[in-house]
C-alpha cells in the first residue's frame, strides 16, 4: 500500500512510500489487541498492596474478658477481625499482575492495531527531521502544521534522537519513542500516529518475523 510523505511544514514533498500489506493491511485481532493491552496495564501495577492480618496486628494477647456468664458472643483477643483495630480476613498481599504472552500474539495484536490506523486514516508518514538543540517551540510549529495541536500524537523515529525527545517531552499531548519501544497500548492511546521514514524498515523488520 501506498502513502504520501510529508514534511515538516505539512506538505506533500512528492515522493510516496509503499507499507507492507502483512503489518499494515491486516484484519485486525481484536482479541489479541485486549490481550497485549491487558499485559500492558498489568504490568504497570506495582502490586505492593498490604493489610495487616490477625498475626500482624500490635495489641494484647490476653483473653478480653470470661468466656462465660456475660450475655455476649465469646472473644478471646483485641486483634479479632470483628473489633476496630483488629486484623484484616483474607486482606490484600503483595503479588506480581504480569502474565505471558507468545511473541506471535503480541506481533499480531501491534500489526492489528497499525492497520485499524491507517484503515481510519489516523496514520501519517514523516519526513526525518532532526534538531541541532532541543527546542520545544521548534515542535510546536510541527505538531501546528500537521494540525495536531490539540490531539494526542505519537511520533515513532527510526533510531534514538535526544534533541527530538527532549523538545518534546514538556507536551503531554505528544509522546516521542523509538521502534523498539513500540507497543500496542501506546499506539491505541493516540489519536493520530506519525511515522518518520527512518521508522517504517525497523517496523516491518520487527513485526514481519
Amino acid at each position: 500500500m501506498e502513502v504520501k510523505v510529508l514534511d515538516i511544514n505539512g506538505k506533500e514533498t512528492g515522493r510516496k512510500v509503499q507499507l507492507s500489506d502483512a503489518v499494515f493491511a491486516i484484519e485486525p485481532n481484536k482479541h489479541a489487541i485486549y490481550l497485549d493491552v491487558k499485559q500492558y496495564l498489568a504490568n504497570q501495577r506495582q502490586g505492593t498492596h498490604k493489610s495487616k492480618e490477625r498475626a500482624e496486628v500490635t495489641g494484647s494477647t490476653r483473653k478480653i474478658k470470661k468466656q462465660k456468664g456475660t450475655g455476649t458472643a465469646r472473644a478471646g483477643s483485641v486483634k479479632n477481625p470483628l473489633f476496630k483495630g483488629g486484623g484484616t480476613v483474607f486482606g490484600p498481599r503483595p503479588r506480581s499482575y504480569s502474565f505471558k504472552l507468545n511473541k506471535a500474539l503480541k506481533r499480531l495484536a501491534r500489526k492489528s492495531v497499525l492497520s485499524q490506523k491507517l484503515a481510519d486514516s489516523d496514520l501519517i508518514v514523516l519526513e526525518d527531521f532532526s534538531f541541532d538543540t532541543p527546542n520545544t517551540k521548534n515542535f510546536i510549529s510541527i505538531l501546528k502544521a500537521l494540525g495536531l495541536e490539540n490531539k494526542k500524537s505519537l511520533f515513532v523515529l527510526g533510531d534514538s534522537n535526544k534533541n527530538v525527545y527532549l523538545s518534546s517531552r514538556n507536551l503531554k499531548a505528544s509522546n516521542v519513542v523509538t521502534t523498539s519501544e513500540l507497543s500496542t497500548y501506546t499506539i491505541l492511546n493516540t489519536n493520530k500516529l506519525v511515522l518518520l521514514e527512518g521508522s517504517l524498515e525497523g517496523i516491518e523488520e520487527n513485526l514481519s518475523k
